[in-house]
């Protein structure tokens, strides 16, 4: 469900343009550089960037990129990230943007791991092409993926994850771990947000599947 317009949103992005990104394109094939951080990460749809940020925390040797299209999410992201302390969250950014263009945000072979966490199932046949996951994404990704570069896909949406796991197959990505009930034990590696625990509190269950491309 999209967030309702916040009328502070683009004024306050614009107030920390220096976290939430105004041109990711001058920092291609520099993010570590930047972040100060080993495993490059991207987070596409981080939403209202729990995830993200429990994530930075929990691994501040790592390098982490949260890339959102929705300018509301976005700035309510932003604002944890300052209310917690940018100095605590030095080892993230944010892009508020569309991930259809990574391409110009990111050098060739530069991302360790592309996180796809509760993205948008867009259920309708004709909208499936639009979905993080699809044909049309999957090569953007082989050329952004370093040579041991993955992708993590996260979904409580049993048509999108069947459907993705086809995706990958006919594109050539290698399965490496897969799950239809990822947190039927305990994952401490694994921040669990907000969002999640609401299915998790419901009894559904969250699909999971780690690929690499061949």
């Amino acid at each position: 469900m999209r967030m309702r317009k916040k009328k502070w949103a683009e004024p306050y992005l614009e107030e920390h343009s220096d976290y939430a990104l105004k041109d990711p394109a001058e920092y291609a094939g520099r993010w570590r550089e930047l972040l100060q951080g080993g495993v490059l990460h991207a987070e596409l749809g981080f939403g209202k960037g729990d995830y993200l940020l429990h994530m930075a925390k929990m691994y501040p040797e790592e390098s982490w990129v949260g890339i959102e299209r929705d300018v509301s999410a976005a700035a309510v992201a932003v604002r944890k990230a300052v209310e917690e302390g940018l100095e605590t969250c030095s080892n993230t950014r944010m892009i508020v943007g569309n991930a259809e263009y990574m391409e110009d945000w990111f050098a060739e072979g530069e991302i360790d791991v592309i996180h796809l966490n509760f993205s948008d199932p867009w259920p309708k046949k004709y909208t499936h092409k639009r979905r993080l996951s699809s044909t049309r994404f999957l090569g953007m990704y082989r050329k952004l993926l370093s040579p041991q570069g993955k992708i993590i896909m996260k979904t409580d949406n049993k048509d999108l994850f069947e459907d993705s796991v086809k995706y990958f197959l006919d594109n050539d990505f290698r399965l490496l771990d897969i799950s239809v009930d990822f947190r039927r034990n305990p994952h401490p590696e694994d921040a669990v947000t907000e969002y999640e625990q609401r299915f998790m509190d419901q009894g559904i269950p969250i699909n999971r599947i780690i690929v690499e491309p061949r």
